[in-house]
């Protein structure tokens, strides 16, 4: 049974929002205008979905990623 998950944070320059999403938890997709909210979210939710596929889940170990890309211009 698999312990690990991966959560990638993920920055939204139109919508000014962060992104959670996660190829290892089915259902993961959450957002929110601030980073710290966002992880408490996930931390809540991620048991809760692990829950569906499997019943019985403890110690789990989550590694989170998190990636901002924005744009700069220059006038010159």
């Amino acid at each position: 049974m698999k312990n690990e998950y991966n959560v990638m944070f993920t920055w939204d320059n139109e919508a000014d929002v962060w992104i959670a999403t996660s190829e290892d938890i089915h259902g993961l997709i959450l957002e929110h205008e601030s980073l710290d909210v966002l992880f408490n979210r996930v931390r809540c939710a991620v048991p809760e979905l692990l829950a569906y596929e499997k019943p019985i889940v403890t110690d789990i170990s989550i590694d989170y990623s998190v990636f901002r890309k924005e744009s700069l211009t220059l006038n010159g």
